[in-house]
């Protein structure tokens, strides 16, 4: 969309304020509100903000920073209508005093990453899973929405908000393929179109967003948290994936020959993907919480191998018809919906990419319950597994010089920074299992 249009939607929508957003580095939307009358401006130099005042960006002395807005993400905000007038929002890609990207936009390394695969001939597309729980406010302990379980049908309630969320989602563009309730009481997910990864990162912010202020309209809480109860399951982010030819615009993951349908690119990528996935752990299962869902005895991967049906292994093969050759993709199953959805889809798609260049050979698959196996058994088969705490996946990415560079140097190293600073607050706590563990020693 050309910004002359931004301009002609904004006076038909009866806009009165623009909403310019754009993410930390963890994936927390911040924005900055404007009214409508400076979009002329807006849209032809940018909103300068301070950096220094969002974790991980700049320093205090090199704060200045600005936001150009993508035209193509111009969306009406549903929720903050009124007779006066309607709230707009724009995603925005943030820029240095002299023009230049700046390094710590998750956005733009994203786009960096994606240059990198044109460069080599294809375009990423991904299709996630998203996964998330609706708790009761006002409950001294997390009260679940419903009793459901996987599939259930939805209560009145259940099946209103879901309603409510996927006629916003329509408003802001987001085809909703199919939602559903998932294994635990109170857990949804929401499927949307399977297409480009940087349109795709910006529809799961703008489906986060959406679900917490629908939810919050229902005097409900929305949690993306992984594992915010004990016992029961954890909430994930599959994250489904393709490689195309950007010449013949066929699917390159796709090879009619093969018993999987699956050509060497694909092997060779999902090779990338196991031989670094210890290092993108901590980008893509970012918090102290999100090693709580990865343990055996539940749906989330603990086993690192590859499979078609085994729902154990970390990337499945799924099913497709086999008159949509378009449709061959692979699924990665750790990846949780705290993660930042710009970073995650840059790390997956460089190990990929290295796989493909280094013609990386991959194991054969393991189509048993991997749970079942003893450690014995798993060493025999060099299947090894991921790692357990925050703390390991990144002294993990410290030793992967590759996931380190799709994420450049600016951002890297505040991102260990911030990480490892999570990890030390969490050691110093205190708990009440620990409490009733120990006290009486």
């Amino acid at each position: 969309m050309k910004t002359t249009k931004v301009l002609e939607k904004a006076k038909k929508d009866k806009v009165i304020f623009i909403n310019l957003q754009f993410t930390d580095m963890l994936g927390c939307l911040k924005e900055v509100t404007a009214p409508v009358q400076n979009l002329p401006d807006i849209m032809k130099y940018g909103a300068w903000f301070d950096g220094s005042s969002v974790e991980g960006f700049a320093r205090i002395h090199e704060s200045d920073l600005y936001l150009k807005p993508d035209p193509d993400t111009y969306a009406i905000i549903p929720w903050l209508s009124s007779p006066d007038g309607n709230t707009a929002r724009l995603i925005c890609d943030i820029y240095m005093p002299d023009g230049s990207p700046f390094e710590g936009d998750p956005r733009f390394i994203l786009k960096k990453t994606l240059k990198k695969a044109s460069d080599m001939g294809f375009e990423y597309d991904v299709g996630p899973e998203l996964e998330f729980f609706l708790f009761r406010n006002g409950a001294e302990k997390l009260t679940p929405m419903d009793s459901g379980g996987y599939f259930d049908l939805a209560s009145d309630e259940a099946h209103t908000i879901t309603r409510e969320i996927t006629t916003s989602l329509e408003m802001f563009g987001i085809d909703v393929e199919a939602s559903h309730h998932e294994v635990a009481p109170g857990q949804c997910e929401i499927d949307f179109k399977y297409g480009d990864a940087l349109k795709t990162a910006d529809r799961l912010l703008t489906l986060r967003v959406t679900v917490k202020a629908i939810a919050q309209r229902h005097g409900l809480r929305a949690s993306f948290m992984p594992k915010p109860v004990m016992g029961m399951a954890g909430s994930g982010m599959h994250v489904h994936q393709s490689l195309f030819n950007i010449k013949t615009k066929k699917n390159a993951f796709y090879d009619r020959s093969d018993k999987y349908k699956l050509s060497k690119t694909a092997y060779n990528f999902i090779s990338g993907q196991l031989h670094n996935i210890k290092g993108m752990t901590a980008v893509l299962c970012p918090t102290v919480n999100s090693y709580k869902r990865l343990v055996t005895g539940f749906e989330a991967p603990v086993y690192i191998s590859w499979a078609r049906i085994n729902r154990s292994a970390l990337i499945r093969v799924p099913h497709w018809f086999e008159d949509k050759p378009n449709s061959a993709r692979i699924e990665l199953r750790c990846p949780d919906p705290a993660c930042n959805p710009y970073l995650a889809f840059a790390v997956m798609l460089a190990a990929g990419l290295d796989g493909i260049k280094k013609n990386l050979k991959l194991s054969e698959p393991v189509e048993e319950n991997l749970y079942k196996f003893d450690e014995e058994r798993l060493a025999s088969m060099n299947i090894d597994t991921l790692p357990s705490s925050l703390y390991e996946s990144i002294n993990e990415l410290k030793n992967n010089k590759l996931i380190q560079d799709a994420l450049g140097k600016h951002l890297y190293k505040r991102y260990i920074h911030i990480k490892t600073k999570e990890w030390n607050e969490f050691k110093m706590q205190v708990t009440e299992w620990e409490r009733e563990k120990y006290l009486d020693i």
